[in-house]
């Protein structure tokens, strides 16, 4: 269940810079006295180079001091300088039309911003900003505010287009949209990659990895299930994005959102026996189906737990095998091992107290 920490499967893990030991082991390099995470982007140091540290303070005690480049000293995993600059400024300013004159006006190669959004979030800096403005754009609609007057808003001169945009992100032409409940939707910061929150007043309705394979299914489902969904933020979206930051952190595990998941009777008696499950211990789907009396029906358990769409708030990631492997997870197993390991230390933190 843990991770291999033997020299030899570190040194292979920084190879290939695996993120599943983000905040479990830190790499010293001899030649430097440097020490990094095992992702540092930074040229590989030969083998005979290195010396691997379980933490960041077993490193500086050795009098290792801390890569400028990877920042192993942040809590938070580094992302590009103009993926954080560039969200900060269309937050602040989510009506603006960004263009590559004003991204080479920052000092950015347009390039170099458009594979740090999709590789982050899956879609472009400019789909990015659309997005906010869309979002922006539908608040407008649902304030009582024209459809001429949201589309100026949102950028857009032509109103065809418009409506095409808006179509794609909400599922409703805007003159209809307006009358439906509306969900809202932002991206979260994790050290172990972006993660997508939709929610509404009821509460959080979807919380996923942007790799998940089945995220576009689950909010084509929501959105004909519950109704639009566009980019903004709410009471519901700050105070997830807090208590996902001190989860993150290893500062609590508990969470106090309200869920507003949807699924058929089985699935929610699933979803709620896995809520019971302790943090830093696993359950196999045999022991989660004797959990819910429905002994005869660990595959049945195993289905429900694929379903569901509101990871580490409903735990699925705390299920495995009979045989104690790991088992498929759509957020990705090595993400399913750290989520594990950082609950364990969590727990054992809690422990002594």
């Amino acid at each position: 269940m843990l991770l291999p920490n033997d020299d030899d499967a570190l040194f292979a893990a920084l190879i290939a810079r695996d993120p599943a030991y983000e905040g479990f082991a830190y790499v010293g390099v001899k030649t430097t006295g440097v020490f990094c995470r095992l992702t540092c982007p930074a040229r590989k140091p030969k083998r005979g180079n290195v010396v691997f540290f379980p933490s960041r303070e077993a490193a500086h005690r050795a009098g290792f001091r801390p890569c400028l480049r990877c920042k192993p000293l942040d809590a938070k995993r580094p992302v590009s300088g103009a993926l954080e600059t560039l969200r900060e400024k269309v937050r602040l300013e989510p009506d603006r039309r960004w263009t590559a004159t004003d991204l080479k006006a920052l000092g950015y190669a347009p390039s170099t911003v458009r594979r740090a959004f999709q590789r982050e979030f899956g879609m472009t800096f400019s789909q990015y900003a659309r997005s906010q403005r869309l979002g922006a754009a539908v608040n407008t609609l649902r304030q009582g505010g024209s459809v001429i007057e949201a589309q100026l808003d949102a950028g857009y001169e032509s109103g065809s287009g418009f409506r095409e945009a808006i179509t794609r992100l909400v599922g409703e032409a805007p003159v209809r949209s307006a009358a439906k409940p509306l969900l809202t939707a932002q991206w979260l910061d994790t050290p172990i990659g972006a993660m997508l929150a939709i929610v509404d007043s009821a509460g959080l309705h979807l919380l996923e990895f942007a790799e998940r394979k089945a995220l576009p299914g689950e909010i084509a489902r929501l959105r004909e299930r519950v109704g639009p969904i566009c980019f903004g933020h709410n009471d519901v979206l700050e105070h997830l994005s807090k208590e996902v930051e001190r989860y993150f952190s290893g500062q609590a595990a508990g969470f106090t959102v309200p869920l507003a998941h949807q699924g058929t009777p089985f699935e929610a008696g699933v979803w709620d026996m896995l809520r019971q499950i302790p943090v830093g211990e696993t359950r196999s789907y045999g022991q989660v189906a004797q959990m819910i009396g429905r002994p005869e029906a660990p595959r049945a358990v195993a289905r429900a737990n694929g379903a569901n769409q509101i990871a580490i708030l409903i735990p699925c990631h705390r299920v495995i095998g009979a045989d104690g492997s790991l088992t498929g997870y759509g957020g990705k197993l090595w993400r399913k091992q750290w989520l594990l390991e950082h609950e364990r230390r969590i727990a054992a933190a809690i422990s002594n107290q």
